[in-house]
Order: C-alpha cells, then sequence, then structure tokens
C-alpha cells in the first residue's frame, strides 16, 4: 500500500512563499502514478489546488494559477508544491493525493486514491 506523508506547511504572512513535499513510499511505481495537491479550509468544501499525471502533464486552479507550481521527482519518490505570493484565503489543511489510474481537480472520493495526512498552511494579512 502506498503511503503519503506532507510536510512544509507553516506560517507565513502574505506575500510569501512555502514549498510544501509529500513523500510517497510503498511503491515502486511513483512515476506512473497521477499525484496531487488538494486543500480544505474551515468551513468551505475541499478543492483540487494542482495535478501532475505520470506523463507530467500539470492542470491548476485558476484562484493558484501563476502562483503555485507543482512539479515531481520520480527518483526521491516525492511531489511537490511550490507556493508563492501567498494570500490569506490561501489559508487551508492541505492533501497530496495519488492514483494509479485517475486523478483531476474534482475527484476527491475514488477509493482507489491514496491521501497524506495533511499539513496546515496559514497565511495571515
Amino acid at each position: 500500500q502506498v503511503q503519503l506523508v506532507e510536510s512544509g506547511g507553516g506560517s507565513v504572512q502574505a506575500g510569501g512563499s512555502l514549498r510544501l513535499s509529500c513523500a510517497a513510499s510503498g511503491t515502486t511505481a511513483f512515476n506512473r502514478y497521477y499525484v496531487g495537491w488538494f486543500r480544505q479550509a474551515p468551513g468551505a468544501e475541499r478543492e483540487g489546488v494542482a495535478v501532475i499525471a505520470s506523463y507530467d502533464s500539470t492542470t491548476y486552479a485558476e484562484s493558484v494559477r501563476g502562483r503555485f507550481t507543482i512539479s515531481r521527482d520520480n527518483s526521491k519518490n516525492v511531489l511537490y508544491l511550490q507556493m508563492n505570493n501567498l494570500r490569506p484565503d490561501d489559508t487551508a489543511m492541505y492533501y497530496c493525493a495519488a492514483d494509479a489510474g485517475y486523478l483531476d481537480l474534482r475527484t476527491t472520493t475514488r477509493l482507489q486514491t491514496y491521501w497524506g495526512q495533511g499539513t496546515q498552511v496559514n497565511v495571515s494579512a
């Protein structure tokens, strides 16, 4: 089974930057997985942030386009999310997800999807 562990969250002021990491273990085929980042703020629904496919095609939520960059290092089994120009409405718990078959910004309930425990990002004005 695949295990995902996020790190890199914290508290920053608006305009600052953070880089989130998601370390995957339990698979020798990380490079074949779709992986992505999702977030959930208090009182809000979970939303997709960014997804990167096994062939490195990326998709971003409009709210983060131009500010966030998703990338992966298959040699290290790590997924990254570089977050720049952070805004208070970026405050949320950020989760990484991995799926061998399908993942996009709108799919969050597939039983085949693996999820990390989340890392908290707080952005103050």
